[in-house]
């Protein structure tokens, strides 16, 4: 019998490791910083893609309820230059096997899949301490401790579980992400909306980007991409609304009004997303009783993997877990044995992908691109 699981972070990972061994018997706590499952909005759309995400999903007993998700014609891709003109126009023919659907969503139904209590809210974890023998005590924010003799760091870029199995540290990729936000756009912005599509939008110029996708309701979600320093972006003040629109625009001059209206006229203030990775090849030798997933494990640029792999890791340690009662270790060494090849590669195709789409012959790489992976 294998004793029971916790697992630091309700991200998507994190529950889809608790569903799969839920719907095996096995037993999990999950404990999360957050104070609910309403405490934050969960980002836009995910593309959930057949090899990784969809798998963990089936893992999960949770296939349809995924399918009811998904937001038809999403897989809908663009790329435009700076002015506004079409270079790569790929409609969606419902064959991209990478359907969109809203993260708070799978969110959701994940964790409405779950026991009533399987999640614990607010429980930040203060700090961590090896006891031996594959046995971590656990030391929370509230002054809760607890004691377990499997750790699952599944805690995100900064994770609180690293350090007891790495000392790698994430590093700025030189790249920083601005999140936008569109609302009703039909009738407010027709020709960022025309712009954009019915899917996704990439526009770009050399060290920039304006990156967008349609949601359901009339929204587009925008991030907005520049080659800079950590300072340049701290010199900011992004609490004054007015002006880091106004700053972030500048960068922009030139660009069609359209895409810049993704800046200037965005629902609320702009929010910084600084892109920080892992080693591509990130991993560490075999400690007993602990181990990670996710962003925790692999963190890289945004290429539309990161949640993909999560719940892929998710879904794969709690089958490994399943398929070895009672040997934790032998466990932990089968899923990082998968893991860690997977990981690299997929690091390494975000660093190339991130690559493409700011790179001196932008928007042209990302195009020849597109058109060689069809």
């Amino acid at each position: 019998m294998t004793a029971s699981v916790t697992i630091i972070g309700a991200g998507l990972g994190g529950l889809v490791l608790a569903r799969v061994l839920h719907v095996h018997g096995v037993a999990a706590t999950v404990y999360e910083a957050e104070a609910s499952a309403g405490a934050r909005t969960q980002g836009g759309m995910l593309d959930i893609h057949e090899m990784d995400g969809q798998s963990a999903m089936k893992a999960a007993g949770l296939f349809e309820d995924f399918q009811a998700l998904i937001h038809e014609g999403g897989q809908a891709s663009r790329v435009l230059d700076k002015h506004g003109v079409v270079v790569l126009d790929l409609p969606d023919n419902g064959q991209g096997g990478r359907p969109e659907v809203p993260r708070g969503e799978l969110r959701r139904i994940l964790l409405e899949s779950l026991p009533e209590g399987t999640v614990r809210w607010g429980k930040k974890l203060a700090g961590v301490v090896a006891l031996g023998e594959g046995r971590h005590q656990l030391t929370f924010s509230d002054g809760e401790v607890v004691t377990t003799g499997l750790l699952v760091g599944a805690d995100g870029a900064w994770s609180k579980v690293r350090p007891l199995l790495s000392d790698a540290k994430p590093r700025y990729v030189g790249a920083t992400f601005v999140e936008a936000w569109l609302r009703d756009v039909d009738t407010r912005y027709p020709a960022t909306a025309a712009a954009v599509g019915g899917g996704g939008l990439f526009a770009m110029a050399p060290g920039q980007g304006i990156f967008a996708h349609r949601e359901p309701g009339g929204v587009l979600h925008a991030y907005v991409a520049l080659n800079r320093p950590t300072a340049w972006f701290d010199a900011i003040d992004f609490t004054n609304d007015a002006s880091a629109k106004a700053r972030i625009a500048a960068e922009f001059a030139g660009w069609a009004p359209e895409l810049v209206a993704l800046i200037t006229d965005s629902d609320g203030p702009l929010v910084p997303r600084s892109l920080h990775a892992l080693p591509d090849d990130h991993s560490w030798a075999r400690t007993p009783g602990v181990t990670l997933l996710g962003d925790a494990a692999h963190l890289a640029p945004p290429a539309g993997e990161g949640a993909n792999l999560a719940m892929l890791d998710g879904a794969e340690l709690g089958q490994a877990i399943v398929a070895h009662p009672g040997d934790v270790e032998a466990a932990l060494t089968a899923y990082e044995a998968a893991m860690f090849p997977r990981s690299r590669k997929a690091a390494e195709d975000s660093h190339e992908t991130l690559r493409l789409c700011l790179d001196e012959r932008a928007p042209f790489s990302l195009v020849a691109f597109f058109q060689g992976a069809r």
